[in-house]
């Protein structure tokens, strides 16, 4: 397992895994708990997500707030994804700022997300299935869904791609309204 921290948000790490190809096809341990441990972060994984979007299709920026903060391990089981990270924590130097990550099938990477920063991503790709685990339950009302085209935030999204949007993420608030409620 290669793990990259990232330069601008050294807590956000790129984990590559140790893949073992023969001519049947391939093998590797996307998880092992002694190892994460010992390498990234002692946690205890709630819960596993996994989403079947089209190209084009938007999911995000979400994060969950105290006290049901979540950080997520995140991995594209088919397809590809622009994947964006930005930081939420109101007293960071790095509030507002974000990095972009492009995880797919091939590349075979994981993104860690740790509390404190908000998660969102398009696909790239015809179709995509994103698969991500999280060290706490889903909860509704500390859910916190960000307009992803926020100005202040000012996401270079790919270009060419017609978005497709639910209707939470298309009423989403921006970052300075969220936080100056």
């Amino acid at each position: 397992m290669i793990i990259e921290k990232n330069l601008f948000f050294p807590e956000v790490l790129i984990i590559t895994p140790e893949i073992f190809r023969d001519s049947r096809g391939y093998f590797f341990e996307s998880y092992n708990k002694k190892i994460f441990e010992k390498k990234i972060i002692k946690t205890q994984f709630m819960q596993d997500n996994q989403s079947h979007s089209k190209k084009g299709v938007l999911r995000g920026l979400h994060y969950q707030k105290k006290p049901h903060e979540q950080a997520k391990l995140v991995r594209v089981l088919k397809g590809e994804i622009f994947d964006v990270v930005v930081d939420v924590r109101k007293n960071s130097k790095k509030f507002g700022k974000w990095i972009s990550v492009k995880l797919n099938s091939e590349n075979k990477k994981q993104l860690w997300i740790p509390k404190g920063f908000a998660h969102g991503f398009v696909v790239t790709s015809q179709k995509a299935d994103v698969l991500y685990k999280t060290d706490d339950l889903y909860s509704k009302d500390c859910e916190v869904s960000i307009d992803p085209f926020d100005p202040f935030i000012n996401i270079n999204w790919p270009k060419n791609l017609k978005f497709n949007l639910s209707k939470k993420d298309k009423n989403a608030k921006s970052l300075k309204d969220i936080f100056h409620n």
